[in-house]
């Protein structure tokens, strides 16, 4: 683990990232403490599985108001 202040670490930058993308954990300080990391970028749009809802079925009434939901809005009670 690599841990370096900000003013060090702006003269090092590109050996930092270096690091980070090498697996190393690069960790920045200000005042002793710990305040950011330093990590790979993750294309998080790669790779990503579509679907993941066959099966699922909506019922008609879905959209239907439901009265204990609405008394809980309108301060009523419910009968």
């Amino acid at each position: 683990m690599i841990e370096t202040s900000i003013s060090d670490a702006k003269a090092h930058l590109s050996s930092l990232v270096e690091a980070a993308l090498q697996g190393e954990d690069v960790i920045l300080g200000r005042a002793g403490k710990p305040v950011a990391r330093i990590v790979p970028f993750r294309d998080s749009t790669k790779n990503r599985d579509r679907g993941g809802l066959e099966g699922i079925v909506v019922p008609d009434d879905f959209n239907d108001p439901d009265p204990e939901i609405t008394s809980l809005f309108e301060g009523e009670d419910l009968p």
